[in-house]
C-alpha cells in the first residue's frame, strides 16, 4: 500500500515533469517501485524517452524494463499498436523469454482474443507451473469474459500452490459472495483471519457472511466477529456496531429472549457508541438511528 508520503512524492514529481522540470525517468522508476498504475502518464513520459535515441541509449539495460513498462501502459490505454511495437522490440532482443511471452498473452487479452490468450497462458504454465503472474492472468481473463466459475477454478488451482497469498483468498471470497456461495466465502475469510488476525476488514467481512447464512450458531459467531472488529478499530467501525445490534435482535427473536451466552452489556455499549458517533458526525440523523434501534428492539 502506498503511504501518504510516497503519494505526495509521486504527485510532486509528476507535476514537475508535466511542467517541463525534467525527471521523467525518476518518475517512471518511482511508479514501478510503488506498483501504481498511472498508465496515461507512463505512456506519455515513457515514449518521450524511447523516441529519443540519446535518452534511450543512456538507460543501459534499463531500456528493456522501460519497453515492458510502456507496453503494459499502452495496453491499459488501448494503444495496442504502441504495445505491439514495444513487444516486438523485446521479442527480437529476448526471443525465448517467458516474460515477453506474458506480454504477448496480455496483448491478445487486450484485443479480445480470449481463446488465443488462454492457449498462450496454458502453454507458458506447462513450461513453468509456478509462474504466479500467469496464474493471475488466467483469473483475470476468466473474469473479463464473465466466467466466474472459471475464475473460481483458476483461483483454487493457484491457491493450492500459493496458499499464503491473502489477496487471492480475498478475491476468491468476493467472487463466492457475488454468487451467493456463502459457505465457501466463509472458508476463505477463515483462512484470511488465520493468516492475518489483526486485519479488521476480514473480521467484518466474515461476520457479514455468517449473519447472511443465519441460524443461531452463525449469528452468535457473527456477533463475536462484529465485536472483534469493534475492538480492532477502537470502537470506530459503524458497520460493525450495527452488526452487533442486528445480531442481538436476531438472536433474541430466535431464542425468545432465553439466550444467556452473550454479555448483557454488549448491546448497550454498541448502541451508546452509535449514538455518540451520530451526534458527532450526523446529528440530523440521530432520530433516524433511534427509530431504527427501536424497530430492532435494541436500545441503550
Amino acid at each position: 500500500m502506498v503511504t501518504k508520503t510516497e503519494e505526495t512524492q509521486l504527485n510532486r514529481l509528476e507535476s514537475q515533469v508535466e511542467h517541463g522540470g525534467g525527471g521523467a525517468w525518476d518518475y517512471l522508476c518511482l511508479v514501478r517501485k510503488l506498483k501504481v498504475r498511472r498508465s496515461d502518464k507512463v505512456l506519455k513520459y515513457g515514449l518521450s524517452i524511447l523516441n529519443d535515441p540519446k535518452k534511450r541509449s543512456g538507460l543501459g539495460a534499463e531500456e528493456w524494463t522501460l519497453y515492458e513498462q510502456v507496453a503494459i501502459a499502452a495496453m491499459d490505454c488501448q494503444c495496442l499498436d504502441v504495445a505491439k511495437d514495444c513487444i516486438n522490440v523485446l521479442q527480437k532482443r529476448f526471443p525465448e523469454s517467458k516474460r515477453v511471452g506474458r506480454l504477448e498473452g496480455m496483448l491478445l487479452e487486450a484485443k479480445g482474443s480470449w481463446a488465443e490468450a488462454e492457449n498462450a497462458y496454458a502453454s507458458l504454465l506447462e513450461d513453468n507451473p509456478l509462474d504466479q503472474v500467469i496464474h493471475k492472468r488466467r483469473v483475470a481473463l476468466a473474469k473479463a469474459q464473465g466466467n466466474l466459475p472459471g475464475a473460481i477454478e483458476f483461483l483454487n488451482k493457484y491457491l493450492e500452490i500459493f496458499m499464503a497469498d491473502s489477496d487471492a483468498w480475498r478475491e476468491l471470497a468476493e467472487i463466492y459472495v457475488s454468487l451467493q456461495m456463502y459457505k465457501q466465502a466463509a472458508f476463505c475469510y477463515e483462512e484470511l483471519i488465520l493468516a492475518q488476525p489483526t486485519v479488521p476488514l476480514y473480521h467484518l467481512a466474515y461476520a457479514d457472511v455468517l449473519y447472511t447464512l443465519g441460524g443461531l450458531e452463525n449469528l452468535q459467531a457473527a456477533k463475536k466477529y462484529y465485536s472483534s472488529t469493534v475492538d480492532l478499530t477502537g470502537g470506530k467501525n459503524t458497520r460493525a456496531l450495527f452488526g452487533v445490534c442486528l445480531c442481538t435482535s436476531a438472536i433474541t427473536q430466535l431464542t425468545k429472549g432465553r439466550n444467556k451466552e452473550d454479555s448483557p452489556d454488549l448491546q448497550s455499549l454498541a448502541t451508546a457508541a452509535l449514538e455518540k458517533d451520530y451526534k458527532q458526525r450526523a446529528s440530523d440523523k440521530v432520530s433516524v438511528l433511534a427509530s431504527a434501534l427501536k424497530s430492532l428492539k435494541v436500545s441503550s
